[in-house]
């Protein structure tokens, strides 16, 4: 009886499982001991996050003056280098100005937003249906006790900068130390990357090479995919979008284009998270132009839905969306909001090699099947 447990499947499970967790038990509580591995994995985290990032929006330029064009690799990459520095002195000299000017501008016009709010709030309040709703609470009591006037909300901001200046002065430090950084290991990166896969082979034993190099040659194609297709799709979205509220005649269209570009790397809630300042500053004063805010974001995302994502992105992610919004809580609740634009890539990442690994098994058996039919 004994030996019919010990050799049935859920009693090797359940020791593994408790294994497992005893691990875990242990390792939570010598944390300490593994502090210098993770002060070091999170100093490097943002530059190498970054590097990688531009590492694959900026590599097929590089293949293709060096194989097409036959240029040297250091020339390919020199010549990339001066590319981006010059697109980056354009986004400094043109559109963060542009940037900065609408910022100011919609701080300026913060009160008012306020008066706006507040007479409708009260609008709101005096009408004889909210009365009768709420007869035993006095709205204008309440909408006074939460003191919405502009001099209350600076105070309120100045007193939580105030609070926070220590945190601020480390995360300009530290922001300074990633734009020093990331420019050089970008150019490592660029320089011996189709090193890495050769260098990873050395170490696997040679049977599992060819598995090996075609697992990296998929992990490499995924992030590449979803990398340069979200790039393309945020300009997309973000261009398309300033154009719309212009017609429309929308305050702060390019801020708002801008928003909605970068909220768009945000699978499926992005739209919504992106069209929510244009819909706030517009709702109080013109609820029209707020509807007609709604329709150009929707045109836009059909578009990007319909033609541009399948075409630059396309199946190559094959993600369920219940499992995408899923994994976006998760890690929108591990790591916040780093945690809501890595972790649909993350996944990814992780589905292919487990995918890879599934298949390499089925395989392994398959030909020990064979081998044992043939012997």
């Amino acid at each position: 009886m004994f030996e019919r447990v010990k050799q049935s499947k859920l009693f090797f499970w359940s020791l593994e499982l408790l294994v497992l967790a005893t691990l875990i038990l242990v390792l939570s509580k010598i944390g300490f001991v593994f502090q210098p591995v993770v002060t070091f994995f999170t100093t490097l985290f943002a530059p190498v996050l970054i590097a990688g990032f531009l590492y694959y929006l900026l590599n097929p330029m590089v293949e293709l003056l060096t194989k097409r064009l036959k240029v040297k690799r250091i020339i390919a990459i020199v010549i990339v280098f001066f590319i981006l520095i010059l697109a980056l002195v354009l986004m400094i000299s043109s559109i963060i100005p542009n940037l900065v000017i609408q910022i100011s501008q919609l701080a300026e016009n913060i009160p008012n937003f306020v008066e706006q709010v507040e007479t409708w709030a009260y609008g709101i309040a005096n009408t004889e249906v909210v009365k009768q709703m709420f007869q035993q609470v006095d709205i204008m009591e309440q909408l006074e006790k939460m003191n919405l006037s502009y001099g209350a909300l600076i105070q309120r901001f100045l007193g939580g900068l105030s609070s926070s200046l220590g945190s601020i002065v480390g995360s300009i430090a530290s922001a300074t130390m990633t734009l020093v950084t990331a420019p050089f290991i970008l150019f490592y990166m660029l320089k011996d990357g189709d090193k890495v896969v050769p260098n990873i082979e050395k170490a696997i034993p040679e049977k599992r090479r060819g598995q090996v190099e075609e697992l990296l040659g998929k992990l490499n194609k995924t992030l590449s995919n979803y990398i340069s297709g979200q790039a393309i799709e945020c300009i997309f979205v973000a261009t398309f979008t300033f154009l719309g509220y212009l017609i429309i005649g929308v305050d702060y269209a390019f801020l708002f284009g801008v928003i909605a570009g970068i909220t768009n790397l945000i699978p499926y809630l992005g739209p919504y998270l992106g069209l929510l300042p244009a819909v706030a500053v517009t709702i109080f004063n013109d609820p029209f132009k707020a509807l007609l805010c709604c329709v150009v974001v929707l045109i836009v995302q059909q578009l990007d839905g319909n033609i541009i994502y399948p075409n630059v992105i396309g199946k190559s992610l094959a993600i369920h969306p219940l499992t995408i919004i899923i994994v976006l809580l998760v890690a929108g609740n591990i790591a916040g909001l780093l945690g809501i634009f890595l972790g649909v890539p993350f996944y990814a990442v992780c589905r292919t090699i487990v995918l890879f690994i599934i298949q390499v098994i089925k395989e392994d058996k398959t030909k020990q099947k064979q081998g044992e039919l043939l012997g």
